[in-house]
């Protein structure tokens, strides 16, 4: 398995004709969410066969990505209503899909000022899950911020009283800490400073782990964490982009098959992760390889420890 999608011949709307990549399994996005901001865009990208993507670092850069050996799309979103509407639309197109879901409770503190209510939020979870089933909704309670009011015991509180509506929505809860010290941006930024929000230190990671598997005995979820190097037993190792889950859900679509290096009408399983893991991600992650078709300044949510958005003005801009 190589992490170079093979090339395919696109032809754009303008008539001329490029070469581009054409991944198996497209990533929308760790860069902004789509489903809640581009979701008429994204169907639009669909029905013409292929996204145009700006390098971040390197506006000169830019890359065509076919949808032409598409067969999968992880979703990630605060507010998927905007897409839910087009999803009969892409399952016509046969493409697999499931939703990494955050879904927070920063709503005291402001954190995350531009997202809807915490209960129109769970009201979207629990529709989605309706829709296509709890499986293919992961719900994400992603970073885990600890400040002058937020202890490790307020985290687990509130993730309780949401465990407890989203009961039966999801079979999965994965978690990250946050990583303040690493970006310049959250360290200056003035939300997280009000707040006095600082990073776990590895004691109350692992305080936090115990709480949660022992709450987790009422809720039966799989509990994982993010790109995490630390070790807390009990708690899996996530893949978001995950083969396990794509092979449970759509064993049977032959494009992901080959991908997975399945011969025609041979059993098997889905080829070890290392084989296809994601080498471009930290060394911690999980997650196979896919390519991610999201820019970074373009999310209206303006969450205060998000490293996506440069300047809260520039989103859209």
């Amino acid at each position: 398995m190589t992490q170079v999608w093979k090339q395919s011949r696109i032809l754009l709307e303008n008539g001329e004709e490029v070469v581009g990549i054409a991944p198996v399994i497209v990533s929308a996005s760790r860069a902004t969410d789509i489903p809640a901001f581009f979701a008429p865009w994204f169907v639009d990208r669909l029905n013409a066969g292929y996204v145009r993507r700006v390098n971040p670092f390197n506006p000169g850069q830019v890359q065509f990505v076919s949808f032409r050996d598409t067969r999968m799309v992880v979703f990630w979103s605060k507010d998927p209503r905007p897409i839910l509407p087009y999803l009969p639309e892409i399952d016509a197109r046969g493409i697999g899909y499931y939703f990494q879901f955050t879904l927070n409770d920063y709503e005291p503190e402001g954190l995350e000022p531009d997202v809807p209510t915490l209960s129109q939020r769970v009201e979207t979870f629990r529709r989605l899950s309706e829709l296509i089933g709890p499986k293919r909704v992961v719900w994400r309670y992603d970073p885990l911020i600890l400040s002058r009011s937020v202890t490790v015991e307020v985290l687990l509180d509130r993730i309780a009283r949401l465990a407890g509506v989203l009961r039966g929505y999801t079979e999965k809860l994965v978690f990250s800490f946050v990583d303040i010290d690493r970006y310049r941006k959250l360290r200056k930024n003035p939300a997280l400073q009000r707040i006095e929000a600082r990073e776990f230190t590895e004691e109350e990671m692992i305080r936090f782990a115990e709480g949660l598997l022992s709450l987790n005995r009422e809720w039966g979820l799989t509990l994982a964490s993010c790109a995490e190097e630390i070790e807390l037993g009990g708690i899996r190792r996530n893949r978001c982009v995950d083969d396990l889950l794509m092979f449970e859900l759509f064993s049977e679509d032959a494009g992901l098959r080959r991908f997975f290096g399945f011969k025609p009408g041979l059993p098997g399983h889905p080829p070890s992760w290392s084989y296809i893991r994601d080498r471009g991600q930290r060394k911690a992650c999980g997650c196979i390889v896919s390519k991610d078709i999201g820019m970074y300044d373009t999310c209206d949510h303006h969450c205060s420890y998000c490293y996506a958005n440069r300047e809260r003005t520039s989103a859209h801009s």
